[in-house]
């Protein structure tokens, strides 16, 4: 009895009819192309350049944008140590508050407000007692620190030195807290004594028709540290009615500070509270009182993140002219298989694989290299910056989840449309032409 075989094509083409074994006859000759040449399981140069090009953009992408972050979360931290989460103010030019105190009764009150308190805010000049330097200074009026005093920021909780009771030897509360970087200007610390001068306080004099100074001596019981170069370098603070004296207000202030149960809501409760008070109340939220510094910060993390996406999109490129090169090397082969009955379709899925794993594994390796930057940066404090210029001491990290994945999504996703075109002009050869190709 005799057996036919049949040709080597026909089994061949029948052979993967199955989806599985298809799927792997792909996978298998994907990798084989990013293979290099002579058996070499390594992969070859081509594919590693291109692979560090997706790499970098990650990688890069990552970092600045947790950098942005970090910023972003130390800014509003050191600027929110002195700052309220609401400042509830009046219209008009003297932003003066007459009849205040039921007003913060009704601040009080209101619903998601946990804390309020009056505030005055004035500018002065300082000096040492005895000394000739003097330099300018935001002066703050609080409530002085007791046990049942608002805690409507967190400034009392950095005092290095003393504490805000404002409570001087001559039993006057005449106790005045300096920032750190103020006092080292002015040599003064506890137990020494300032001179605080302001032009708003006084009578007017009836030739120059302008205010007359006010002069009021401190004594210097605290001292403070919050990290913020503005808040170290020029702030001081003092009891409310001295703050009062030293503004001219008499038992007016300048503003209602507020903290709420959530930060993050704070804009809403402040936009009830502002409907709620009406004219001539203008309520603000802690976004609000920023906002310029806060958009610049948004707006420049978009920018950056563009422009560094850009270099993911020339990675893209480079995976295009990868697969070209391939398609190019592979012209014959790729006939071969088309003529044994490989299907266009899995001609282009081959080039899909292969770009797609140079797009992953591009991807995942930068995104290792990107956390591990981020966590280094973070953790050592490689890079110092001048805290009279950036507000912070150092650059700061602080990587979000969300947009990682963002990263990762548009990278794979970037990878895979860079597979289209050099997969379609595969899976467009002639299996005649292809094999006779030189």
């Amino acid at each position: 009895m005799t057996t036919t075989t049949a040709p080597e094509s026909t089994a061949i083409r029948t052979a993967p009819t199955r989806r599985g074994s298809l799927t792997a006859l792909e996978l298998a000759i994907a990798w084989r192309y990013l293979r290099s040449r002579r058996g070499s399981r390594l992969l070859s140069l081509i594919s590693i350049i291109a692979i560090g090009g997706v790499v970098v953009g990650v990688s890069a992408l990552i970092l600045i944008m947790g950098v942005m972050n970090g910023l972003q979360r130390d800014l509003r931290d050191k600027i929110l140590v002195g700052s309220p989460d609401i400042r509830v103010m009046t219209y008009g030019d003297n932003l003066v508050m007459d009849n205040w105190r039921p007003t913060l009764t009704r601040v009080r009150r209101f619903r998601g407000v946990v804390a309020a308190a009056p505030v005055v805010l004035t500018q002065a000049i300082v000096r040492k007692e005895g000394a000739i330097f003097a330099t300018g200074a935001q002066v703050v009026g609080i409530d002085p620190q007791g046990p049942n005093a608002p805690d409507v920021t967190e400034i009392r909780r950095h005092a290095i030195l003393g504490d805000f009771r404002f409570a001087s030897s001559d039993k006057q509360m005449r106790g005045v807290v300096l920032g750190k970087k103020l006092a080292e200007q002015l040599n003064a610390w506890p137990g020494e004594h300032i001179v605080v001068v302001t032009a708003a306080g006084g009578a007017l004099n009836p030739v120059t028709g302008m205010p007359s100074p006010v002069s009021e001596q401190f004594e210097v019981t605290g001292i403070f540290e919050t990290g913020m170069y503005e808040y170290d370098n020029t702030y001081l603070y003092v009891a409310l009615a001295k703050a009062q004296r030293l503004a001219g207000l008499g038992q007016s202030v300048t503003a209602i500070e507020a903290r709420t149960a959530d930060r993050w809501a704070a804009a809403k409760t402040a936009s009830a509270l502002n409907d709620s008070l009406g004219f001539p109340y203008l309520v603000r939220d802690w976004q609000e009182q920023n906002a310029s510094l806060f958009s610049a910060l948004k707006l420049e993390k978009l920018g950056m993140s563009f422009i560094l996406l850009l270099i993911v999109i020339v990675a893209a490129f480079n995976i295009v002219s990868t697969l070209t090169m391939v398609v190019t090397d592979k012209t014959r082969e790729i006939g071969i298989l088309k003529a044994m009955g490989l299907p266009s379709r899995s001609v282009r899925r081959i080039f899909f694989l292969q770009g797609l794993v140079i797009g992953v594994a591009g991807t995942a390796a930068g995104v290792l290299l990107g956390l591990g930057a981020s966590l280094a940066l973070g953790t050592y404090k490689f890079i110092k910056l001048d805290p009279s210029v950036y507000f912070i001491d150092h650059l700061p990290v602080a990587t979000q989840v969300p947009d990682v994945l963002i990263t990762v999504a548009a990278s794979v996703l970037i990878a895979a449309v860079a597979t289209l075109f050099p997969a379609s002009q595969a899976a467009r050869l002639y299996p005649i032409e292809a094999i006779r190709h030189e």
